[in-house]
């Protein structure tokens, strides 16, 4: 059997091994869920809540935003408190300010002595992290004294949600609208939603010492700490990753020498001689889209980290009664993963008759009707979107048509099963174009060509996952269905379908031979999906999950950086290549911004990643600003600036006689990468370290709270994003003026020099 076979084979086993144990790791978190109780009620027989209730408040949640404004169980946005967190220490000092009262006539628990605090706290832990449910009657029994805690900080959020002077300045500080809830009944229910997910966190689990979110979030008052299977699988993980680099740099020590074999360069660029087919022409127009969203999403952007200073207002102007903060935040999140995926749809259209030669029947109506597809689906699902945030569509219709309030799964029911649809057709078009070269290719060829069929049909289908809950699934469910969506399609199978795609275009440049560019795409995606599919699990460790997931995932997810020095042989080799022959000048940017990719995984995705991968450092990090540092350099880093390689790649493709303007591509390239290294380390890594600190010195509550957020050195940090976001914005404009003029202001080469 020939090494392309046997890697075939290790990849087929691997990915059959992963993804039953994923599909085995979600009956556990179906099966060991925190439970939904019918009734909560208090010893004195008083009802509490109902699973109504509960379950009211969560669509409540959803519609204005959800995970878009604040965090449950630490995903979702950064300005608003976590709220399972937030009800969590406001119920814990709720309690200790009555017992304070009644035992000791103190004015409140911080009143008390060192000794009187102690035992008060004691009572607390003991008491708040027993688990009185009962799987019979399904009911949660709770003290009376607790109900009148529960009842306390239900009302300071019926408060917060609407449109009381006594909590507007919460509102401000949190970037929330005036009436983000203006239904009374509404902003009971969802009270008892935060209710259920801060007991969640508080609650043991039966015959066990630790709760149903292993713990999280940090809040000494109750005694929710790390729990020693964090420290344990967090030094495993440390282990695997330097096993892992060690064992890539013995296998690239000992196939260097061979890997490479001697063939000659064209002479001229291969790619020249490909016909431009009219589907291929086609496929410019998501272009066109695509700078629209990214230039727009630049713009949300911004207003969305100045809501973090002016909270409604901006620059005066209060926006927020317009298009508030969780409005803008899913929209700029949206547009990130919009964009970026239409540019390696348009590549997979264009790719595919450039491949075979082939254009097939009416291929050029499908891309525009995919192209429309995706248009109706933006503006339909945004439009959603603000009408659910505003409260004027009402629950009823918000699931299919409104706000979801996952982040990145934002969208309506209905607008999830459009895009699956358009997935689909996009998936006929590239594979109906690609079918004569999978037929008629050698057997080296046949396998590039038919690992990147793979991932497109991968790309089609699994973002399936995002079908696979409903209106009413449990919490925990969703997240894993939902981290499918996000690291499956986003951050694996699209992964597959680049480095596919790139190794394509060397070898049809004559860069690389097709054996090896086969073997090391090969031995790429295995190394890759070795931790990538189970490190999916990484995202899930405190959703209410047992601990078999902290142990699956704190293990694969330290592989997952793994392939990412692989990554950075491979640029360097790919580097080295684009100066072999004169006309490789012709791809310069294209492969600049390929090399950026390198770059950014191995510094976004790599080490800011692994920062906050294992348990331990998650256990403290998760939702501070240490995450979306890892988000935006390895989203924008990676994904990003291969989506603008790729295009330019496509580009040059579809207007070769062109004088491209070196100029602003050298500004564009280079001020994308500056800007986003100085928004990283001018605001969001020392703000995410000193939110670390805080969560480790007094608790995850403080760490989001306004009196941390609010103070003048984090203001200051914050406006320090400035000068990043102004450099960055330079490359994004730059970029967009450098496309219009291929059209607009075309420079041509003369005919001489084109013979040449």
């Amino acid at each position: 059997m020939d090494n392309t076979k046997k890697l075939w084979v290790y990849l087929a086993i691997l990915l059959i091994a992963s993804f039953a144990t994923l599909l085995w790791t979600g009956g556990e978190i179906y099966r060991q869920a925190p439970p939904m109780p019918e009734r909560v009620v208090s010893t004195d027989k008083k009802v509490i809540y109902v699973r109504a209730d509960i379950e009211l408040g969560r669509q409540v949640w959803q519609s204005f935003g959800g995970m878009q404004l604040g965090s449950i169980w630490g995903h979702g946005a950064y300005v608003a408190p976590d709220w399972s967190a937030d009800w969590l220490h406001r119920e814990a000092v709720a309690l200790l300010d009555l017992w304070a009262k009644r035992e000791a006539g103190a004015d409140s628990y911080d009143d008390l002595s060192a000794e009187q605090k102690t035992v008060f706290q004691g009572r607390l832990e003991t008491r708040i992290r027993e688990n009185t449910f009962d799987p019979e009657s399904e009911t949660i029994t709770l003290s009376a004294d607790r109900a009148i805690a529960i009842a306390s900080v239900a009302a300071h959020y019926r408060s917060l949600f609407g449109n009381d002077p006594a909590t507007a300045g919460l509102r401000e500080a949190y970037a929330m609208k005036n009436d983000t809830v203006p239904d009374a009944e509404h902003r009971r229910a969802l009270a008892a939603f935060f209710w259920w997910t801060a007991w969640a966190t508080v609650t043991e689990r039966p015959g066990s010492e630790i709760t149903y979110t292993n713990n999280w979030p940090s809040e000494p008052l109750v005694g929710n700490r790390p729990p020693a299977s964090l420290f344990l699988w967090s030094a495993f993980s440390v282990i695997l990753l330097l096993a892992g680099i060690a064992l890539l740099g013995w296998h690239h020590a000992v196939t260097a020498g061979r890997a490479e074999e001697p063939h000659e360069m064209p002479a001229t660029d291969p790619m020249s001689r490909v016909q431009v087919t009219p589907s291929m022409k086609a496929a410019a127009r998501y272009f066109w889209v695509l700078l629209a969203m990214f230039l727009l999403q630049l713009v949300l952007g911004a207003i969305t980290a100045h809501y973090q200073i002016d909270g409604q207002h901006l620059y005066g102007f209060s926006l927020s009664e317009i298009l508030p903060y969780s409005l803008t935040r899913t929209w700029h999140t949206q547009l990130a993963v919009l964009w970026i995926a239409t540019a390696w749809l348009a590549t997979g259209l264009y790719m595919g008759p450039a491949i075979s030669g082939y254009e097939p029947k009416h291929q050029s109506l499908g891309v525009n009707v995919l192209l429309a597809c995706l248009v109706i689906i933006i503006v339909g699902s945004f439009a959603g979107q603000w009408f659910a945030v505003m409260q004027k569509l009402g629950l009823e219709h918000n699931f299919w048509f409104g706000h979801q309030g996952w982040e990145y799964a934002d969208g309506g029911r209905f607008w999830q099963w459009f895009l699956f649809i358009g997935l689909m057709l996009w998936l006929v078009l590239v594979g109906r174009a690609l079918w004569p070269a999978l037929r008629a290719a050698n057997k080296e060829s046949r396998s590039l060509v038919g690992l990147l069929f793979l991932s497109t049909v991968a790309i089609g289908l699994f973002y399936g996952a995002a079908l696979l809950w409903g209106e009413h699934t449990h919490l925990s469910a969703v997240e894993y269905w939902r981290w499918w969506l996000v690291h499956l399609w986003v951050e694996g199978f699209f992964e597959v379908f680049a480095t596919a795609v790139l190794a394509i275009i060397f070898t049809r440049l004559g860069l690389l031979s097709v054996k090896i560019a086969t073997v090391a795409v090969l031995f790429g995606t295995i190394v890759f999906m070795a931790g990538g599919v189970l490190g999916t699990l990484h995202h899930l460790y405190f959703s209410g999950t047992p601990t078999a997931v902290i142990v699956l995932g704190a293990s694969f997810s330290a592989l997952e950086v793994v392939p990412l020095a692989y990554v950075g042989f491979e640029a360097y080799d790919r580097y080295r290549q684009s100066s072999a022959t004169p006309w490789m000048y012709r791809y310069r940017w294209p492969v600049m911004f390929f090399l950026a990719v390198a770059f950014w995984n191995i510094v976004g995705a790599g080490l800011f990643g692994f920062l906050i991968n294992p348990p331990l450092s998650l256990y403290y990090m998760q939702g501070l600003n240490l995450t979306p540092l890892h988000a935006h350099t390895a989203l924008f880093g990676v994904y990003g600036m291969l989506g603008i390689g790729l295009v330019l790649f496509c580009l040059r493709g579809l207007k070769p006689d062109l004088i491209w303007n070196e100029g602003l591509l050298n500004v564009s390239f280079w001020s994308l990468n500056i800007g986003l290294a100085l928004m990283g380390v001018l605001t969001l890594l020392p703000i995410g370290t000193l939110q670390l600190l805080a969560a480790v010195d007094h608790g995850y509550w403080y760490a989001r709270s306004t009196e941390f957020m609010q103070q003048p050195l984090i203001d200051v940090l914050v406006w320090m994003r400035v000068p990043g976001d102004i450099i960055f914005s330079v490359g994004a404009l730059t970029l967009a003026w450098f496309v219009v003029g291929l059209w607009f202001r075309p420079q041509r080469r003369p005919v001489l020099q084109e013979a040449a």
